[in-house]
Order: C-alpha cells, then sequence, then structure tokens
C-alpha cells in the first residue's frame, strides 16, 4: 500500500516557496518596444512620479508600488498583460531589480494582483474595454479606469470601473475607496504641454501633486515667509525712527526720554 504524497501547507498570503516558481527565464519581461506616442509617455509618468514625490505611501499608511508600463505576469506559459500604469498596496519591490523575477509584476511573487490599472487609450485596437478589461477582472484588479484623451471609444473621458465578484460594474464615482485615493481629470500644463490629464487625487478630489508643484509650492511659501520677515522688519524700523522723533522732541522740550516717571 503506497502513502498518499502530502502537499505542504502554503501561507497564501506569501509568495510560494522555491520549489512552487517556475523557470523566470521562460518569461518575456521586456522587449524593447517604446511607448506609443508622446503624450502616453507624459501621462504615464503623471501618474506614478507624484506618487512618490508627495509620499502618499506615509499620507496612507501602507507602502505602495506605483508603475508604468510594467508587464503583469499571472501564470506559466501566459504571456503578460502590460497596462499603462498600475497601483498596488500593501507591496514592496525587491532591493536589487535585475534579477529577473524582480523585474516585473509576478503575481505570485507578490502575492496580490494589483489594485488599479490604467489603460490610456491611443488608438481602437488596444482591447481596453473588451480583451484587457476581461483579462484585469480575471486577475481580481480591483480598479480599472481607461483614459481616452481622444475619445476613440466613445463619448467619456474617463471611465471607471470596479471589481464586485468575478466582473466589472461602473463605479459611482472616480474615488476608490478600497486604496484611499481617487482619479480625476485635470485641464491644464504638465511639463510644457497644455492638455486634459488624468491625475491622482485624494478622497476629497485634492490633486496629489507632482515634484515640480511641490518645489514650487515649497518657493511661494518660502517667498511668502520671507515677504512677512521683510515686513515685520520694517515696522520694526518704523518703530525705532518713530520712537527716536519723540525723544529727539521730548529732548527740544528739556525732557530726559530716559528719565523714570
Amino acid at each position: 500500500m503506497t502513502t498518499p504524497v502530502t502537499m505542504p501547507e502554503v501561507d497564501p498570503a506569501q509568495p510560494p516557496p522555491p520549489e512552487y516558481l517556475p523557470d523566470y527565464d521562460r518569461f518575456i519581461t521586456e522587449d524593447d518596444a517604446p511607448v506609443d506616442n508622446f503624450f502616453s509617455e507624459k501621462q504615464q509618468r503623471l501618474l506614478t512620479e507624484p506618487l512618490y514625490s508627495a509620499d502618499v505611501a506615509a499620507r496612507l499608511g501602507r507602502p505602495l508600488l506605483a508603475a508604468a508600463n510594467v508587464g503583469i505576469f499571472f501564470g506559466e506559459g501566459e504571456p503578460a498583460i502590460v497596462p499603462d500604469a498600475l497601483l498596488s498596496l500593501d507591496v514592496r519591490l525587491a532591493d536589487d531589480l535585475w534579477p529577473k523575477p524582480n523585474r516585473s509584476y509576478f503575481i505570485w511573487r507578490f502575492a496580490k494582483p494589483p489594485d488599479v490599472v490604467v489603460e490610456i487609450v491611443s488608438n481602437r485596437e488596444g482591447g481596453e474595454l473588451d480583451r484587457k478589461r476581461t483579462r484585469y477582472a480575471q486577475l481580481g484588479v480591483g480598479y480599472c479606469l481607461v483614459f481616452d484623451p481622444q475619445r476613440l471609444l466613445g463619448t467619456e473621458l474617463l471611465r471607471c470601473y470596479e471589481l464586485r465578484g468575478r466582473t466589472y460594474t461602473p463605479c459611482d464615482s472616480p474615488i476608490l475607496p478600497d486604496v484611499g485615493l481617487g482619479a480625476r481629470l485635470w485641464d491644464g500644463e504638465y511639463e510644457g504641454v497644455q492638455a486634459v490629464w488624468l491625475r491622482w487625487c485624494d478622497r476629497d478630489g485634492n490633486l496629489i501633486p507632482t515634484g515640480a508643484e511641490l518645489a514650487a509650492q515649497e518657493r511661494q511659501r518660502a517667498e511668502v515667509e520671507h515677504a512677512r520677515a521683510e515686513a515685520e522688519q520694517q515696522r520694526a524700523e518704523a518703530e525705532r525712527q518713530r520712537a527716536e522723533r519723540l525723544a529727539a522732541r521730548l529732548r527740544a522740550l528739556g525732557i530726559d526720554p530716559d528719565a523714570e516717571a
């Protein structure tokens, strides 16, 4: 009588043990294909850089990973699906990013799918509203945002979908309660380009600032503080001169201004 094979217990909240891991050399983690246009490139950075510059992880009290144009791998033998941007909470990058297992978003290594994926529509062949959206739902990605700046897929600039069960339904609003952040459209200038952009915001709709905006805010605060200090200095100097004129008039009347009353 043969003894049945007993599988070791695996903690689903932790990456799988090494014996369960695939041969990472079989995965194509980068193919050197460029992004499709300058707008998408800038938009991708606008969805990642502010989250780090503004230290949103500290605001949320949770570590986060934000990345652009990085593949999500979900099974051996399956090609990656590549969102324009992703956000994943409660995960950290490895210290060394060069080993192949650390180069992409392998769901089994992070022990969870991303919380949010963002698709930027640049043509009608990307499958953002069908093929890719269906796959993200199957992977368990909590929210899927589709930004269509040219309205190639319809009249809506921004579509937000929330995972309910195993399918996506339209969000009540682009504020994502499970993430603690939201997304909103912003008509403004970014890196010299005036356009309508998609940006992260807090629960109240306040934009998460870029590094450049934070630096500008700091300069403005410094200028205000400098102006306040100069005004205080001018008030002190005017008070000193007033006191000197008063003392001179008292002396002209034969009164010692320094004498005690």
